[in-house]
This record gives C-alpha cells, structure tokens and sequence, in this order.
C-alpha cells in the first residue's frame, strides 16, 4: 500500500508533455507511479477534474531570518511553493563575528526592508561560521524545504572587517580566504554563492552595499573555488553601469569555475534595454556557459496601503493624531494638510509613490495586475471630475492601491511576457520574506497560471504545460535541485492539486505577526486544494494541517531523478 495516491487529475507533470488524466502514487516522499495506478494508498486523494503539478520551485527568496525562528515561510507556502531557496542578492547573516551583527542587521533592513527591530528580536544568532547557520537550520520543521547560499556581503565582512564595509579592495590573502570560506560552504550544503552589484542595494544608514565595487579578480577567484567543489551555481544582481563589463565579469566567473549563473533581469527603464542582456546570455550559452536570467512574472510593483510603508498621509498632522478616518472632516483636513506640505520631504521619500495617480489602481478582491490605464486612479478621479487624492483617500479607506514601478513602462506586461518566454530565462524575483512592508510577488506562481495562461486578454497567453514546466523543472534546474519539479518515478513526491478555475491571488493585507509586533504584507490564494511535501499534506484548501515535513536541502546530497527527460 502506497502512502498517498492522488486519483484521476490532470496531470501537467513538469516536462513540458502533454496533460494527461492519470494517478499519482507517493511513497516514502518520492513519486513511484504516475498512470493507473492499481494499489491503494493509505492517503486517497481525489483529483478528478483538477489539475495535478508538482511543487513550486521559488529560487528567490530572502528568508534567511524567518527561517530561524518561523516554521511557516508564508506567504510563499500559500501559493503551491515547496521549495525557497534564500540568501539571493549577497545579503544574510553568516558568517558574522558578534560585533558585526548589527552591522548586518541594518544591511538586510536596507536592502530587502525587514525591519531591525523585527531581526534583532527574532535572530537567535547562535552561530558564526556559515556552516554553524546551516545547522542550525537543519534542526528545525517547515512546512517547505529551504535551501539556502553563501552570501558575499557578510562574507566579505567577516574576513575583511570594516575594510570589507568600506568597499576597499581585496588583498590577495583576503581573496583567498574568502574563497576558501564560500567553497567551505558549499562543501557544506550551500547550493550556491550570491553577490550584488547595485547602488539599490543600501543599508538603513544609506551605506552601499559591501559587495558593490568588488573587483573581477575577487569575484573570479571565489567562483574558482566553488568549481573546484565540483557543484554549487552563482547568482549575481548588477546595475550594469558598463554592460559590457558586468557581463565579461560574469562569464569569467563561469569560465574559471564551470558552474552555472543566474542573474536577476527586468526592465526597469522604459525601453528594450533588457534585450541586450539576453542576446549577452545567448552568447555565453553559444560558449557553453550555463547562464540563465531570473525575470519576473509581471510588474514589481508597490502596495499604497494605511497599514503599510508607503502611506501617503502619514505625513499629515491629522492622521498621526490617530483621528476617525472615515470622517468627512478629518479627510478634508488630511488633504489640505497633503497640499500644505508641498514637495515631499526626504525622511517621507517613499510618498513619492503616490505622486503619479495615472500609475496607481486600485486592488480588488483578486488584484488585476494588468490593469488598463484608463482604470488609473488619475483617468478615474478625471472622468468623476474629482481630486485624484480625494479618490485615493476613498481607495485606501478599503484596501491597498497598486502602483507598477518596473516592467509596466509601456502599460502592460508585454516586457514581462517577452522575458518569461526567453528560453534562457526562468521565473524569479519574487523576494519572498523581504520588502515586508511594500511588495509582495510571491504569488508569482499563481499569477503565471491563472493570468498568463487562462485570463489574460492584452496580449499573447501561454501554454498551461510550458508554464508549469517552468516554475517547477527549469527553476529547480536553475539552482542545481535535481531531485524535484517533476512529477514521474524517483522525483521527490512534492505537488499541488489546483482547481484551475478558481485559482486567484487575494487582496493583500496587512498583519503583525513578526517578531517585536511588526507588520508585513501577506497575501493568499484560492483555488490550492491540496498542496504535499514529499507526500505530507501541508495545506488544504489554503489551511495548514499542521504537519511540518519540510527541511534544510543540503546541495552534497541531492539526488538525481533518472527519469527526468
């Protein structure tokens, strides 16, 4: 008797074949039959008329701190992920003497927006070497499997000190050492090595990031190490302020140690410039170089919300007071109070969202995040003869608002879609644990299928099996996890059961649920009926059953499925 059998589903199994009607057979975590299956499981799941994939693959997340003190890593775990893989950009917390926490600390709450009283309150910091943190994540349950990568920014700290923060360049002891710290973690069960190369990338105090001026021989020489493991993949985030170097420094880095890169694309200008990385990445694959661009599923955007960072009244008198919202007078006086203040102030920088009303929508209950133009806050407050913040004020009095920031320059996701179909690009970014109170992408893989592939009407949709295929095979592939994403004999029993009608992201609210009472912006989804981790039930219906079979991935000891063709 098998574990669990999953009865008569549609079956998209992650190869890109054609979808089938078959059963699904799960013993002992692993798929042991797809087809008619005969035996009986202990665990009867009944499919008939759903879709049956396997599990999401996330290959970008930042929940490098929440991994140690939640066993739930919503709310990526809500959208049919089984799988995060974390410590991307170059930022987390190993390895890291005592006196360098904070300086970490402020770096993380910088560049990905998890706030320092949240980390500081809820880091254990029982480790220093990375290894130290990888066990400690091995002791404890998820209800998803976790990997994580060795990260430049503390790397280069804990061997550097302050030189390190300060951006100075590396001796040649200093590269070697870091070198032979990075491949130690692999060695150990990194699955990888990140870095950043952006002015984005700052901490609380406005301090760029370590990382971002390293030069060629630094970043070469720890890839070099890395190769010489024989496993281990590179992830690298750039502002290619010389393209033509970044992108020399990259195929270097492949070139000296033979893994494979990742590096994080999007349009985040007006214009097709994204085209030229991707004919760079085609040029490095025509080498024999294994690069792959992670682009988004749509538009990063920013949530506008009362409850959340970018909150346009807080700068007024009025709403501090903590006064009845709802009051006709209270809006009036939060309004003039908006148009006394005039230009936005540098410590309310992020108002400046809500300055473009013809680039802010409002979210319904399941968000368009394709929304037409003429929906605008500023064509509707137009059309209704209002002040586009008088009807924003009203928005916001029931739920976010939503403002595109990258990949909706032309005012749809043409870019997005044109990226996602690059045979060299996989679907990333969603920056799962991170940006806590401003953006939440996670439901990346629900908005691939339930818009790209059934609702979208501006513009090309995609075939059902190349999507899933995508988010499952070619993502966990894209990291080295050679054991799932798949749905055939020996591949771990991770999948979703989905009624593909219903399935929708909500509207994102705002809870405070983290450490210190901080606040985060979560999100679900409809539509997930069942959702297993190597053959475990871990949410039904959207609901958690409570059963936490998820674990640390330790890349040494991934598997291959021999079936996976």
């Amino acid at each position: 008797m098998f574990d669990v059998v999953v009865r008569g589903g549609t079956v998209v199994d992650g190869t890109g074949a054609p979808a089938r009607t078959a059963d699904v057979a799960v013993d002992g975590g692993v798929v042991v039959e797809v087809g008619v299956v005969s035996e009986r499981g202990r665990r009867e799941i009944d499919a008939d008329g759903a879709l049956v994939t396997p599990g999401f693959v996330d290959m970008h997340t930042h929940y490098d701190g929440q991994a140690t003190w939640d066993s739930r890593l919503q709310p990526s775990a809500a959208h049919g992920v089984t799988t995060v893989v974390m410590g991307n950009c170059g930022v987390g917390f190993a390895p890291v003497r005592e006196r360098d926490r904070d300086r970490l600390v402020e770096l993380m709450e910088g560049v990905e927006e998890l706030p320092g009283s949240v980390l500081n309150e809820g880091l254990p910091w029982t480790w220093e070497t990375f290894e130290e943190y990888l066990d400690v994540l091995d002791a404890r349950r998820y209800d998803v499997d976790v990997a994580a990568q060795v990260c430049h920014a503390p790397l280069r700290v804990y061997v550097m000190g302050q030189r390190g923060a300060d951006r100075e360049a590396a001796t040649a002891e200093d590269i070697a050492e870091m070198a032979r710290l990075a491949a130690a973690g692999i060695e150990a069960g990194a699955l990888g090595f990140s870095t950043s190369r952006t002015l984005n990338h700052r901490s609380s105090r406005g301090d760029i990031a370590p990382t971002k001026y390293a030069e060629r021989e630094e970043l070469v020489e720890i890839a070099r190490a890395i190769g010489a493991t024989g496993r281990g993949v590179l992830q690298v985030v750039t502002d290619f302020d010389d393209h033509d170097a970044e992108i020399e420094t990259m195929l270097e880095m492949m070139r000296a140690s033979g893994r494979p890169l990742s590096l994080s694309l999007g349009q985040t200008t007006p214009g097709a410039g994204y085209r030229r990385t991707l004919r760079a990445i085609e040029r490095a694959r025509d080498e024999g170089l294994l690069m792959t661009a992670g682009v988004p599923v749509r538009a990063i955007g920013v949530l506008i919300d009362l409850e959340g960072s970018v909150n346009p009244w807080r700068t007024t008198a009025t709403f501090r007071t903590g006064a009845d919202l709802r009051d006709p007078e209270v809006k009036r006086r939060i309004l003039a109070e908006m148009h006394e203040l005039g230009a936005v102030t540098p410590t309310e920088i992020k108002a400046r969202f809500v300055r473009r009303f013809d680039a802010i929508f409002e979210m319904g209950e399941h968000p368009d995040y394709e929304p037409a133009t003429e929906d605008s806050v500023g064509a509707r407050a137009a059309r209704e003869g209002r002040a586009p913040e008088d009807l924003l004020y009203d928005i916001l009095l029931e739920g976010p608002a939503y403002q595109p920031v990258q990949n909706y320059f032309g005012g749809n996701l043409d870019a997005a879609g044109e990226m996602l179909s690059h045979p060299y690009a996989v679907p990333s970014l969603s920056d799962g644990g991170a940006h806590v109170g401003t953006v939440c992408d996670v439901s990346f893989p629900t908005t691939l299928l339930s818009h790209w592939v059934r609702d979208r009407t501006r513009g090309p949709r995609f075939e059902l099996e190349w999507a899933v295929s995508r988010h499952t095979r070619a993502t966990a592939a894209a990291v080295g996890l050679t054991d799932r994403g798949l749905l055939v004999p020996g591949a771990k029993g991770d999948l979703n059961v989905i009624d593909f009608e219903r399935l929708a992201a909500t509207k994102p609210t705002v809870v405070a649920d983290l450490p210190a009472g901080g606040r985060r912006v979560m999100q679900g989804a409809q539509g997930y009926l069942h959702t297993l981790n190597s053959g475990v039930e871990v949410y039904a219906d959207g609901e958690p059953t409570g059963e936490l079979p998820g674990r640390l991935v330790r890349g040494g000891r991934i598997r291959s499925v021999a079936a996976a063709t």
